[in-house]
């Protein structure tokens, strides 16, 4: 007989995982999800929601319990501070879930994970909070502008200050409200394999919900799908998941019949793929990454899809390649980055990223380009992407590598719609903002080597 599944327990292990032992949410949950794939659709979803949900509005829920709690959540047994987390999530979000519920199942788990002596302390704050939950007083935003930012969307004060820099606050209130906004699922239309209407007949056949995107003609946004795995024109190799922002880097790379092309840092694969596509079947793609794994993932991608003119394969781009010296007439460069630009999907980046991990990115960023830019031939491209908001990663990289390298902007208008036009593209780069644009947070820049 088998044994019962405790939903919450299950949540709360996840939830360790991700901030007790640094997991990265995405691959925590996805592996739980697999695990428990026999459990209805309803259960699956309380799950993830209960998971993506805490991760979400953490500092929110932390700011919560210490107004009911004598101890600081800081100060807490770190299974008592994420288990009142998921818990005070519940009270406040999961209006289905009865508040008595909630507070008895989380009395029991703690006392099922050996805190028999904190069960009272536990029913206590979760008690009051359920009572008193309306009554919370929040940072007022005009005497607490960034305390208040911090709070309601729970972003760390140090994130916000420099968005608020840059950016100005309406528009960083824009990108962290964003990041709360539930969306479907961006795919590209492999169009080696199926024109963009049969891909959409196919999904819609399946009951799947269809919406074109604005930016390019064969990006779709589709939901009501349970599981990207049982969608057919995914296991048919006609669709891949994709962002548009991400799909835009081979738009702006436009590899000419027969080009060389190097993607250095290619996990999970998709630029790649893209660009082997876009070569018709002419030319070359190798995909480079330094994780086994996902070269592995990469190579299973390329079989589905078919493409003959692509490979995967193990290299560290921090390393130089002698054999590779100009010998590219198109290198892609998504480099490791912080990541603040796909917050909305990975929450727990914005909890694990600090300034100091910031610095010691950018510098891995600007060792992997000045490898990089020795394999782009006299008069080849370089396209330097990653999926962050900040100028450090982006715009001052830019800036640093064309004082030491010979190398020039070049503007990227042809190759991307009037929507997004403007005077840096015609420069050579765009910054897409979650919320202000129909993408996740990405960076682009062109550079055209010196002949």
């Amino acid at each position: 007989m088998t044994k019962p599944v405790n939903l919450r327990e299950i949540c709360l292990g996840v939830l360790m995982e991700i901030t007790e032992e640094e997991a990265y949410s995405h691959v925590v949950l996805h592996q739980t999800l697999e695990k428990y794939q026999y459990l209805e659709k309803r259960d699956r979803a309380f799950i993830s929601r209960t998971v993506e949900g805490t991760l979400e509005h953490m500092i929110q829920l932390d700011y919560i319990i210490e107004q009911f709690s004598n101890v600081p959540v800081y100060n807490m047994k770190p299974l008592i501070r994420n288990l009142l987390r998921m818990s005070v999530y519940q009270l406040k979000y999961m209006d289905s879930v009865p508040d008595s519920a909630v507070c008895n199942e989380a009395v029991s788990l703690a006392q099922r994970k050996g805190f028999y002596n904190l069960k009272g302390f536990v029913n206590g704050v979760l008690r009051n909070t359920a009572r008193r939950l309306s009554q919370v007083r929040y940072p007022d935003p005009q005497q607490e502008p960034l305390h208040y930012l911090s709070v309601k969307y729970s972003y760390p004060l140090w994130m916000l200050n420099k968005w608020v820099a840059q950016f100005g606050y309406e528009t960083t209130e824009i990108i962290c409200r964003d990041s709360h906004v539930s969306r479907g699922t961006i795919v590209r239309c492999n169009l080696t394999k199926a024109s963009v209407e049969e891909v959409i007949e196919d999904l819609t056949s399946q009951g799947i919900t269809v919406r074109r995107h604005p930016y390019l003609d064969y990006a779709l946004e589709i939901s009501n799908y349970n599981y990207i795995g049982s969608v057919s024109a995914f296991r048919k190799g006609w669709i891949l998941v994709q962002d548009v922002s991400s799909m835009l880097v081979s738009e702006i790379a436009a590899p000419n019949w027969g080009d060389s092309c190097l993607d250095v840092c290619a996990a999970p694969g998709g630029k790649s793929l893209h660009m082997a596509e876009k070569l018709m079947g002419s030319g070359y793609v190798e995909a480079r990454d330094i994780s086994e794994r996902k070269v592995r993932l990469m190579q299973d991608a390329i079989e589905r899809s078919e493409m003959i003119n692509i490979r995967a394969m193990r290299m560290d781009a921090t390393v130089l390649d002698e054999e590779s010296r100009q010998k590219a007439d198109i290198v892609l460069a998504d480099v490791p980055c912080s990541g603040l630009g796909v917050i909305r999907k990975k929450q727990d980046i914005k909890y694990k990223m600090s300034e100091k991990q910031q610095s010691d990115i950018i510098r891995i960023q600007r060792r992997i380009l000045t490898n990089v830019q020795e394999y782009v031939r006299p008069g080849g491209t370089l396209v330097y992407s990653t999926c962050t908001i900040g100028a450090d990663e982006n715009q001052l990289n830019v800036k640093w590598f064309l004082e030491n390298f010979p190398f020039h902007l070049e503007s990227i208008d042809p190759y991307i719609c009037e929507e997004l036009k403007s005077r840096t593209t015609a420069g050579g780069f765009i910054q897409l903002l979650p919320g202000v644009h129909a993408s996740d947070g990405f960076f682009i820049a062109r550079l055209r080597r010196d002949d």
